[in-house]
């Protein structure tokens, strides 16, 4: 076994097995700029203004620089090891199973709570014409709003069971209707601008430019939806057993698409705080009390400033944007459940992939989990925390796992290799780690039972799976260690998250500042313990040599079709 083991080349690459290439460049950074550009441009900038004023741009740059870091690792992830579901099984060949499970979780449970979101903002928009689907006094949609969600899911679902070729071709409509429109809007709130509405005097327009100080501003970063907003440039990866010349195409996807959403975010928010009506301001940011612009932010205010046809069209595109995400992360999500399934941690059955190349039994798997997720969320902005935080914890396995394949096969072909990877790979983590604290101790530990869940039935899973692969506890043996420690730290740092009690759940005993030191240095101790402690070359060629070619299983099981 040995020889055997140490004679597999380090060029040697997994596979994907019934999916098809049918997705070109502009495919593949559609499919990321839809998945980036959905309900986070609609609600990102007003609930970014309501938490830190004006100073919610530097949100924005602060939030678009650490996610650009984070893609580019994804960048050299994906064209590196170009399958489907990426974001869960990087960390698989990298540590092996037992931080794979963690990490392929994650990935899967961000995937699939971001369909209903993008079914809240369809409906939370759509109540400007039909009111009976939300309840704008609760925030929350009513009876037929829930109803009507798990309709539109179920329109998702089908249109996924299309096949990539033709889903991809009406995604692509989509995403450019997608990205007009924001431009368009940007444009036309510039005739608009009062650029008193930027004064850095503390008696200036509604307290003047950072009226809840620097704290807000890194607090709005994840609660306000500034992160999530970002979020959706990995899709790339999530659907790279189906992209055509994986190697040229999916890096430039991944950069491509979270360059352009970088800008548009930036400028989104700006405008939205420059053309804000003073009379709106009368009581500060945090208490706009303007109904239509509390509705819909950016509808709303054009309606205000007598912009009644830009307004229509802004209701439409908030039917459309959301829509095309929510159908893209159920496309995704499926993707993780075939990936997670060829790591063995789920069931063989989620691999089983149609004639058309469409992952079908994950799919479904999809829609009726993503069911579940209404029930105790019913709203978007209560959503957005928990999303965020599962984002970064799956964003958190790929610097790890780019800082191991550069130690185990550094001759392996990068098509693309991200510069300074020594010192980004670190700052990645931080980064990572520092949205996951910033969320909050009551999203946090709402996300650990749901990892603790997670564990339950992926076990359930592996136990009985014959052919599952070998438990590498030695190599993720810093992974309790890091989830406990950055409940700690939570628990005792300055952001509470939402909560509805009177008492918030965190202590507050490490001083503002020293916080972020405190995350930032424990996520170097956990970094570099994690490089310690990776599987040996030949335990990771081995995994993926596991996933390199087709089975007789996998046939009998009719995976391949």
């Amino acid at each position: 076994m040995a020889t055997r083991v140490e004679a597999i080349s380090a060029e040697i690459a997994p596979t994907d097995v019934g999916l098809r290439r049918e997705m070109g460049l502009i495919g593949a950074t559609w499919a990321s700029e839809t998945s980036i550009i959905g309900s986070g441009w609609l609600f990102g900038a007003l609930y970014a203004a309501q938490a830190a004023g004006p100073a919610a741009v530097i949100g924005w740059v602060i939030g678009g620089v650490a996610v650009i870091i984070l893609a580019l690792v994804h960048a050299e992830l994906g064209a590196m090891y170009p399958v489907s579901g990426g974001t869960a099984r990087f960390p698989h060949f990298a540590f092996g199973s037992v931080a794979g499970t963690s990490f392929g979780f994650f990935s899967w449970l961000q995937a699939v709570t971001v369909a209903p979101i993008e079914c809240f903002a369809v409906f939370q928009y759509a109540s400007y014409y039909w009111h009976g689907v939300y309840n704008p006094t609760t925030g929350n949609v009513t009876g037929l709003g829930f109803a009507m969600t798990v309709v539109l899911m179920a329109i998702f679902t089908l249109v996924n069971f299309l096949g990539m070729r033709m889903f991809s071709r009406v995604n692509n409509v989509i995403t450019y209707w997608k990205v007009a429109i924001p431009i368009l809007a940007i444009i036309v709130l510039l005739f608009k601008f009062h650029g008193g509405n930027f004064t850095f005097t503390p008696h200036g327009a509604a307290g003047g430019f950072m009226p809840y100080g620097i704290k807000a501003v890194f607090s709005a970063i994840p609660s306000a939806g500034i992160v999530f907003a970002y979020l959706g440039f990995e899709q790339a990866d999530q659907l790279a057993g189906e992209i055509k010349n994986p190697q040229r195409n999916l890096p430039r996807a991944i950069i491509y698409s979270i360059l352009l959403g970088t800008v548009l975010y930036i400028l989104l928010q700006v405008v939205f705080i420059g053309a804000m009506p003073s009379s709106v301001l009368a009581h500060g940011w945090a208490a706009i009390s303007n109904k239509p612009v509390l509705a819909g932010p950016f509808a709303g205010l054009a309606g205000v400033l007598g912009l009644g046809w830009l307004a229509t069209i802004l209701r439409i595109d908030a039917v459309i944007s959301p829509y095309g995400t929510g159908q893209m992360y159920e496309t995704a999500t499926s993707r993780v459940g075939y990936g997670l399934a060829r790591n063995r941690y789920y069931p063989q059955v989620f691999a089983k992939v149609s004639s058309h190349g469409v992952p079908w039994v994950s799919l479904i798997f999809a829609f009726l989990f993503g069911l579940l997720f209404l029930l105790p969320f019913p709203s978007w902005h209560s959503l957005v925390g928990l999303v965020t935080s599962a984002s970064v914890l799956m964003y958190a396995g790929a610097p790890l796992s780019m800082g191991a394949f550069r130690r185990q096969v550094p001759d392996h072909h990068r098509p693309y290799r991200m510069p300074g990877a020594e010192v980004l790979g670190p700052v990645a983590f931080i980064i990572a780690n520092m949205i996951i604290y910033w969320s909050g101790l009551t999203v946090i530990w709402k996300l650990g039972v749901a990892i603790i869940i997670g564990y339950a039935l992926i076990g359930i899973g592996m136990a009985l799976d014959k052919d599952r692969p070998p438990l590498h506890w030695k190599a993720a043996s810093w992974l309790p260690v890091y989830l406990i420690g950055m409940g700690i730290i939570s628990w005792q740092g300055q952001y509470a998250g939402e909560t509805s009690t009177a008492a918030p759940l965190n202590t507050g005993h490490i001083p503002f500042w020293w916080d972020m030191l405190v995350v930032a240095g424990f996520s170097l101790v956990i970094y570099f313990w994690a490089q310690a402690s990776r599987l040996s070359r030949e335990e990771m060629l081995e995994l993926v040599e596991r996933q390199s070619s087709e089975t007789k299983e996998e046939e009998d099981l009719g995976i391949i079709t």
